[in-house]
């Protein structure tokens, strides 16, 4: 008879904390707490939040009746940390040191683990982290930019884009390690990445702002025309910021993000909201064609995943650009409490060995 692992996974966001209990890889639980901003500000940093979220988290688990005692792995987005391999790692003391301080700079996804650990002391079991946004799996030849010391980073949605590799080629009962994939993680931000056996080798950094445009990001520009935006007067260093990272993309030319909202706009007629969406499409698709070149055209599938994947407009279009490259898969929305979870039993059943984080990161750039 199998063995039944009670799993918790734990995700914080800027502004909520994503819970989910899991009996083995069946969802029991999953709840989204809210937090308001105003009551966020009150804190001074990121780090400072710890206690209010592991609270809320507690509170949460208690109204719905699910006792901590009952649960074996505890599991956390992981975050903070030094650029690190992929893979599902046990939370200690030199992991938890790094999350405190915030080595990748402060963002909620460093209390995961930091959480995580608490819940054990107090409870009991084993706590991980899974794929955390750290991962970087870069061949060293797509770090180097035109301008010394200046290097390509590994940003991208590595949680879901590894869990959607993986239950791929467990449907097709194909190896992992032995395929080459190009994921197209397409949200509210957008990933475009090169799986060569296993290891997620080439893609756009998102937090940097390369790529294509977003729902909210104004992705990759003519380096020229941005500093002379720079220099022009008009911009604060964070109003520029702002207007690149958070207020450009869609929301910048259509006045909102919502995909469902601009496409109601094209099925009315609009022209310039029609040109807009397929101008993101258009470059969600070279950024393929790139990956594409990083895997030298040896390519055993695409697979479209994020939410916006749930349009067929987009993903009917964007295939039209890319089937020539190999078969088009879509499998679309977001499995990040379910990435925690099989990361975690992927340990339990002997599938995968637990890594330890060593705090040295996997690249220290170039002599």
């Amino acid at each position: 008879m199998e063995e039944i692992y009670r799993i918790l996974a734990v995700n914080p966001g800027s502004t909520s904390t994503k819970v989910a209990v899991f009996e083995n890889d069946k969802e029991v639980f999953i709840r989204n707490i809210s937090h308001e901003a105003e009551q966020l500000k009150e804190f001074k940093d990121v780090q400072s939040q710890l206690g209010y979220r592991k609270e809320m988290v507690e509170q949460t688990l208690k109204e719905a009746e699910i006792d901590l005692h009952s649960i074996d792995i505890f599991v956390g987005r992981g975050g903070g940390l030094v650029p690190l391999a992929g893979g599902t790692y046990l939370v200690d003391d030199r992991l938890l040191q790094d999350a405190a301080i915030g080595m990748a700079g402060q963002h909620p996804a460093q209390l995961a683990s930091q959480i995580c650990h608490k819940f054990v002391q107090e409870y009991g079991g084993t706590a991980y982290i899974v794929n955390p946004p750290d991962t970087d799996e870069f061949d060293e030849i797509s770090r180097i930019t035109g301008l010394k010391g200046v290097y390509r980073e590994s940003r991208i949605h590595a949680l879901n884009q590894k869990e959607i590799a993986l239950r791929f080629c467990k449907n097709r009962g194909l190896d992992y390690k032995k395929v080459n994939l190009l994921i197209c993680h397409i949200g509210g931000g957008i990933s475009v990445t090169a799986h060569k056996e296993g290891r997620m080798i080439d893609s756009n950094d998102i937090i940097g702002g390369d790529g294509p445009m977003t729902p909210t990001r104004a992705g990759s520009l003519a380096t020229v025309k941005v500093l002379k935006m720079c220099f022009s007067g008009q911009y604060t260093e964070k109003q520029l910021y702002n207007r690149l990272s958070k207020e450009g993309g869609l929301i910048d030319h259509l006045g909102t993000p919502d995909g469902r909202e601009i496409l109601k706009m094209i099925e009315e007629g609009n022209t310039y909201a029609k040109l807009v969406f397929d101008a993101m499409i258009y470059q969600i698709a070279k950024y393929a064609g790139e990956c594409a070149c990083a895997l030298k055209g040896k390519v055993d599938a695409i697979i479209l995943t994020g939410g916006m994947s749930n349009s067929k407009y987009l993903t009917s279009k964007l295939t039209e650009y890319i089937k020539w490259i190999s078969e088009v898969c879509i499998i679309p929305g977001e499995f990040e409490m379910e990435a925690l979870a099989a990361g975690a039993l992927r340990v339990k059943r002997g599938e995968e060995k637990a890594l330890l984080y060593t705090g040295e990161p996997v690249w220290k750039g170039f002599e």
